[in-house]
């Protein structure tokens, strides 16, 4: 695991209520599960954080060990390691996430 990469990865949950780790950028998403996430989320009208899991291969490496969690996007929510992509529409859906962040549906 890189403490490097380890820290920034807890200080961006930290500061972020909402911090996605995903394959591009929130303009330009790389993958189709990255993609769904950011439409969601621009739906939502909520500021969030992002890091590109490409830009090295030490900050994927170090996410997977940190979650366990094997795909992208890795999706957190007021600190809380929430999962991926399904996982996260899911909640949006549900308005479980809505509630999470003191959200009216």
């Amino acid at each position: 695991m890189n403490p490097t990469w380890k820290t920034k990865i807890e200080n961006d949950v930290k500061n972020n209520d909402i911090m996605v780790y995903m394959r591009g950028t929130p303009e330009a998403p790389r993958c189709g599960f990255s993609a769904r996430v950011v439409r969601a989320l621009n739906e939502l009208g909520r500021p969030f954080g992002s890091e590109d899991m490409d830009s090295d291969p030490e900050l994927w490496s170090t996410l997977k060990e940190i979650n366990n969690w094997p795909t992208s996007p890795q999706i957190f929510v007021k600190g809380e390691f929430v999962g991926g992509c399904d996982i996260f529409i899911e909640m949006f859906k549900s308005g479980e996430l809505h509630e999470k962040l003191g959200i009216q549906k």
